[in-house]
């Protein structure tokens, strides 16, 4: 593969983790900042981090692309919000070199849709033919609710910006009690009309979102996949699948629509055992899990020196040390998350 300005680079070896899980999936947060302000993600009055300790894009091109010589196959573009930060394209469009020399099979984003009106066609120029999107119910009332800041009408704006400039959408919906479990066929019903796939995430004890840690309105928020599926089953013909896309959703079609359903259940039936991710933040911080609190820093050797030597030793005794799971619990008693860092912060 060749580096930034031209140069080609010997590839390193895979990165393999100590329970022989191949590390190809990278998410990546370029930036902690979003337009919404989503009731189980952030607080409403967040402390975003100075610029000086964000990477720059160039950074974050040089990070990623090292990635990519160890091996990455797929890298996600996350936020906060990615598409808010600014000169965001100049990031995409580079990145977009990997999938031209077969070194990077997909490169992709999760974003809430604000954005997309302005940015789908350019998106499907650099490479970007898939995207999830965040929409956790279709009642403009409730979203606004949900998102604090959000306004529907202009996400399905953006979704139909989506599907014009040819991007395949996948919805990505949080399961909330009490909040959308009575739009749970509305939902199926409405992708299959669509012609984008689902996914149902359980709601995660990541960051204090409500002053006390979080505890009691995740706890009351709380709708286990398994009870959503058998509701859902009232309905809709399930029929499993053996359909993944790399991440941790498990498929099933819905036979009536033609549609895929995905649920992602971190804590009723976590997906640990085939985990192949870390993610990174926009300070350069990896987690080589969501739910632990272990970190490396990459941003010290990213600027120590102009080669990445220093760069790839650390990400080699990182991924050395990733965990074999999670430890994701939703604790009323203890009115605290389970990891304290937002999700914002984590990058999705």
């Amino acid at each position: 593969m060749a580096s930034a300005d031209g140069s080609v680079l010997a590839p390193t070896k895979p990165l393999i983790d100590p329970f022989g899980r191949a590390i190809t999936y990278v998410r990546v947060s370029v930036t902690d900042r979003c337009d919404f302000r989503c009731v189980y993600c952030m607080s409403e009055h967040m402390s975003f981090l100075p610029k000086a300790e964000i990477l720059s894009l160039e950074e974050l091109d040089r990070l990623c692309s090292a990635f990519v010589r160890m091996g990455t196959r797929k890298l996600r573009l996350t936020g906060g919000e990615p598409l808010v930060r600014r000169d965001i394209m100049t990031l995409i469009r580079s990145l977009g070199r990997h999938l031209k020399t077969g070194d990077l099979d997909e490169l992709t984003l999760t974003t809430n849709g604000s954005q997309l009106a302005k940015y789908a066609d350019e998106l499907r120029a650099a490479g970007v033919r898939r995207i999830n999107v965040s929409i956790d119910t279709l009642d403009p009332a409730k979203f606004a609710e949900v998102t604090r800041w959000g306004r529907l009408p202009q996400v399905l704006d953006g979704l139909e910006a989506a599907k014009r400039a040819g991007l395949e959408v996948k919805i990505n919906a949080v399961a909330l009690k009490g909040v959308n479990d009575g739009e749970i066929h509305d939902m199926v019903a409405w992708c299959g009309q669509q012609g984008f796939d689902l996914t149902f995430i359980e709601v995660m004890p990541l960051g204090d979102i409500d002053g006390n840690g979080g505890a009691e309105t995740r706890a009351d928020q709380f709708y286990s996949l398994g009870e959503l599926r058998r509701d859902l089953e009232s309905r809709w013909t399930l029929r499993e699948t053996d359909y993944r896309t790399g991440g941790p959703a498990r498929y099933a079609r819905v036979e009536e629509t033609g549609r895929r359903i995905g649920f992602i259940t971190p804590l009723t039936h976590n997906f640990c055992e085939s985990c192949n991710r870390v993610r990174v933040t926009c300070t350069g911080t990896m987690f080589m899990c969501l739910g632990q609190e272990d970190a490396a820093d990459l941003r010290a050797p990213l600027r120590a020196s102009g080669d990445d030597a220093q760069l790839i030793q650390a990400i080699e005794e990182a991924i050395g040390r990733k965990p074999k799971g999670h430890d994701f619990i939703i604790d009323r008693a203890r009115k605290g998350p389970a990891v304290g860092r937002h999700m914002s912060v984590t990058g999705g």
